[in-house]
């Protein structure tokens, strides 16, 4: 089974484009062309203002507050597969974790904010002992693509 979040995240980005093309509007139309009187609706100038900038802010950093990520997974072959970098304003760095599937000794699903923020972590027999890889956070799944792949991770290995 092989899947991305692409879809999702290029949703992200369009709508963080759509927020900041309509903040740039307001701040055109209400303070260098003056179209609108003040106050709109009972509401000062100001107060406007700091809706439509919390509104933007919103948008802008909830994928790096929720670690959204972008997430490529396939378990064809001999081998997980997994890519990911974050998803936010400010890129991380491409990140790519390939586990042989007889070294899989599991994962461990973590979850924060309500269940907001969620991350597997994936766990390989080394040696003597088991190491542990970074969280690979998987908000930004849709919810079945979270259970394809935790499903998918359950067949090869138990969740710690």
């Amino acid at each position: 089974m092989t899947f991305d979040n692409s879809k999702t995240i290029i949703s992200f980005r369009i709508k963080l484009f759509f927020v900041t093309i309509l903040a740039l509007a307001w701040l055109a139309v209400a303070y260098i062309i003056k179209l609108i009187k003040f106050p709109l609706l009972g509401i000062e100038d100001g107060i406007w203002t700091l809706f439509v900038v919390a509104i933007w802010i919103l948008f802008a950093f909830m994928p790096m507050v929720l670690n959204y990520q972008f997430l490529y997974f396939s378990d064809d072959g001999e081998k997980l597969v997994f890519r990911f970098f974050t998803a936010g304003i400010i890129g991380g760095k491409k990140n790519s974790v390939e586990i042989d599937k007889r070294t899989f000794a599991g994962f461990k699903a973590e979850s924060k904010y309500f269940g907001l923020s969620r991350s597997i972590i994936l766990l390989q027999k080394v040696g003597q002992g088991v190491a542990k890889y970074p969280p690979v956070h998987i908000s930004a799944l849709t919810r079945e693509q979270r259970r394809k792949l935790l499903r998918a991770l359950a067949m090869y290995g138990p969740e710690a």
